[in-house]
């Protein structure tokens, strides 16, 4: 409207330029001009409003917020409206113990006391979206900063309120995805209150106290050096029956040669041997027969 107010007051002093003075009168119609020009350009951009892809405005006349939502686009409204725009789409909040990853500088990760006692920090990433319909009460009850005034202070206390239904040990490793379904319920829940919807709640990190952690490190290193020997000791069992089974393989075929062998079978092999033997091509001495009436062959090919 500043453009139209501007425009507005060029319009009056062109018109009364002649009283004025008759040097103002010279410049009358530039005048008249440039104030029109203005005035319709300052109109125009009061009445038409332009929402980006993404986001809704919500209109306040006077003080009062009204119920006619503006949808992305081009949209005509009473020049004088205050528009607040609200953003739509999924938005993210993070508390971590790393310096600048979420929205506050430093440590802003969350600290709960468990069951047994003990304090543990959370890292958490939260992902919501604002209710579109909704947007006018949240401007009215919340304003523009349901960030802070919702989606963190909601989220930490549900968080800490949560925790000291667990131990510290269980709700780092064998209970942790009940705590956050657990956590996911009750924000829900809130946020839904407040015109926002929770879409996902992230865990992202657990850090114990450092003797906590220090007893769970040499419990798993426990557990492992166990299955390690219960492998070797399975590993050994295996080659201890391989070697019984070769040996009982070894041991009846000793049996059997040992119950088909005679004086026949082996002057039978003898002769076999000595026949191989005389049918090669090398240097040779073939002894046949036993005893005195042995007799020696001798070979040279």
């Amino acid at each position: 409207m500043t453009l139209a107010f501007i425009g507005l007051l060029l319009l009056i002093f062109g018109l009364n330029a002649g009283k004025i003075s008759p040097a103002a009168f010279r410049f009358r119609g530039g005048l008249l001009f440039t104030g029109l020009l203005l005035l319709v350009l300052g109109v125009a951009t009061a009445v038409v409003k332009q929402i980006e892809p993404g986001e809704v405005g919500v209109q306040t006349l006077f003080g009062r917020v009204q119920s006619r939502i503006l949808t992305s686009g081009l949209n005509v409204v009473n020049p004088f409206v205050n528009v607040t725009t609200f953003d739509t789409r999924t938005q993210n909040y993070t508390m971590s113990t790393v310096h600048d990853e979420g929205q506050k500088s430093g440590d802003d990760a969350i600290r709960v006391l468990t069951a047994d006692g003990l304090e543990v920090v959370v890292d958490l990433t939260v992902l919501y979206r604002v209710i579109p319909e909704r947007t006018p009460q949240i401007l009215t009850r919340i304003g523009e900063d349901y960030q802070n005034k919702i989606v963190r202070p909601i989220t930490r206390t549900r968080i800490r309120d949560n925790a000291v239904y667990y131990d510290a040990v269980a709700l780092y490793s064998t209970r942790r995805n009940e705590f956050q379904a657990r956590i996911l319920s009750t924000i829900q829940t809130d946020f839904q209150r407040n015109g926002l919807e929770l879409q996902q709640l992230l865990i992202r990190n657990i850090q114990l106290p450092q003797s906590v952690k220090g007893s769970i490190e040499s419990k798993i290193r426990a557990e492992q050096d166990a299955q390690k020997m219960q492998f070797v000791l399975q590993k050994e069992r295996q080659e201890a029956e391989r070697k019984r089974v070769e040996a009982q393989g070894i041991a009846d075929y000793q049996r059997i040669v040992s119950s088909q062998l005679n004086e026949q079978m082996l002057q039978y092999e003898s002769i076999k041997a000595q026949k191989e033997i005389a049918t090669s091509p090398n240097s040779k001495v073939i002894v046949m027969g036993r005893g005195n009436g042995a007799q020696v062959l001798l070979s040279d090919k």
